[in-house]
């Protein structure tokens, strides 16, 4: 038996990636909330630059606009940035959505 995350999709991390600043509190299965704060997010997961207590196959919940609440494991970690991937890949006009809201500025927008 094999132990971490057990991901329904397969490592996707060569989707774009936009950049974003968004805090969020996640739910830890471990240690409960904590807070995070997302540096760049793509359909298949996100980055946090403020990783602290997080390994790899850790699971949080994190609640997104648009999205709503959704779970995440981490499939890296680095110094203090770290790595997670959605449990289910975000439908593409939700994930445009999303980007509207988490980057209004056009400008740092990657080009659809």
């Amino acid at each position: 038996m094999s132990a971490g995350a057990q991901l329904s999709v397969t490592d996707q991390r060569r989707m774009a990636r936009h950049p974003v600043d968004h805090p969020v509190i996640a739910e830890h299965h471990g240690t409960g909330d904590m807070r995070m704060h997302i540096a760049n997010i793509s359909a298949n997961g996100f980055m946090i630059d403020d990783a602290q207590n997080v390994a790899r196959g850790d699971r949080v919940v994190v609640r997104l606009p648009v999205i709503g609440r959704i779970e995440a494991y981490c499939i890296w970690s680095r110094d203090n940035r770290a790595g997670f991937q959605f449990e289910r890949i975000i439908r593409v006009d939700d994930f445009l959505s999303l980007i509207d809201e988490l980057q209004p500025n056009p400008r740092l927008r990657k080009l659809r």
